[in-house]
């Protein structure tokens, strides 16, 4: 695994205390954690008492940090986010970002924190950027009026959501929905087909690659999983937005997804590369572990609403593996770069 040096390192930690802040506005968890959940989508959290993974962080808040491909540096307390969310790359955004997403308030986390400046989000939760906002506004209404859950009761993060969603204003939520969908398009998912993939450990919500010094390496994949790490660990928990992300799946993977797209008729309401029409969600070039998780989602009935319903028909026939294979292969198909089409008879 390919590590960028960094002049200090970034670590869990970091984030310990806005997410502790973040989640106490969150639903306590319930209800029992389904069968066949595919726990490598889901990364639940550690058990209680598990040591933390090691870090070089200082515990200084005013120690400068600085990542490549920009001059900017931002101390350890900036990057907590408290009360802006770190930007790298300003210069990426388009339009102006609105407070919603920059800074937030009481009760309502700021928007890019989580989801990162550009909307490109994390394996952990959502990739907003390019999102039609009629969609956008809609999966807050879902979370709002409690149609959108997840099916592991143990993801803190989407409990957090449903907190966020009804304590935001319908004035936010529409400049965050248009803020984001004027965002370009993330381009750096790289989907592997391999008999190995790194050792990982769950760290900041995600799957990271074990350093080599660290005891880390490659061993063999599992037959029913994907792993989904960032290129290198650090920037990844310094939230930089222009770092690229790699997906390893055992062979065959892609070919089979392939064909789960055409058994399903995927390319009716995604269009013929999965890249959108109107309204309805691109699914090329995103995680595959957020893709997953909503199919599974969907199937097991946490997430409903009017998109989701369109989907329900589909997704009750799915298996788990097609689930994998497609979300594989829809990670793995180049993200859109043109305008896309702007009409589908599932968005009348």
């Amino acid at each position: 695994m390919r590590r960028t040096r960094v002049l200090i390192a970034v670590a869990l930690v970091i984030f310990g205390t806005s997410a502790v802040i973040a989640q106490q506005n969150a639903p306590a968890p319930t209800g029992q954690i389904p069968a066949g959940l595919p726990e490598w989508a889901y990364t639940p959290a550690p058990p209680a008492g598990s040591p933390p993974p090691p870090s070089a962080l200082p515990a200084d808040d005013n120690a400068n940090v600085l990542i490549p491909g920009t001059s900017k540096t931002m101390t350890r307390g900036a990057l907590r986010g408290l009360k802006e969310i770190p930007d790298w790359h300003s210069e990426d955004r388009v339009g102006t970002m609105p407070a919603v997403v920059r800074n937030g308030r009481e009760g309502v986390r700021a928007c890019g924190f989580c989801h990162l400046a550009d909307g490109s989000g994390r394996p952990e939760n959502a990739p907003v950027s390019a999102y039609h906002p009629v969609y956008f506004m809609q999966q807050m209404e879902d979370f709002k009026n409690g149609l959108r859950k997840s099916a592991d009761p143990r993801k803190a993060n989407t409990n957090n959501m449903i907190g966020f969603a009804k304590n935001a204003t319908p004035e936010e939520v529409r400049a965050a929905a248009e803020y984001f969908g004027r965002q370009p398009y993330p381009r750096r998912m790289k989907v592997v087909e391999s008999k190995t993939a790194p050792k990982v450990r769950l760290q900041g919500g995600m799957h990271m690659a074990v350093p080599a010094a660290e005891g880390g390496g490659m061993e063999p994949i599992r037959a029913d999983e994907i792993v989904e790490v960032p290129e290198d660990n650090l920037r990844a928990e310094a939230r930089d937005t222009r770092m690229g992300w790699i997906a390893y799946v055992p062979p065959g993977t892609l070919n089979r997804g392939k064909q789960v797209v055409a058994k399903y008729q995927c390319a009716t309401c995604h269009g013929a590369n999965l890249e959108g029409i109107g309204p309805v969600p691109a699914l090329a070039g995103r995680s595959p572990s957020y893709t997953m998780r909503q199919l599974f989602d969907m199937k097991e009935g946490t997430r409903r609403g009017p998109w989701s319903e369109l989907m329900k028909p589909i997704v009750s026939r799915m298996t788990v593996q097609e689930m994998m294979a497609v979300s594989a292969f829809a990670a793995s198909t180049p993200a859109p770069t043109g305008a896309r089409p702007t009409t589908t008879s599932a968005a009348r």
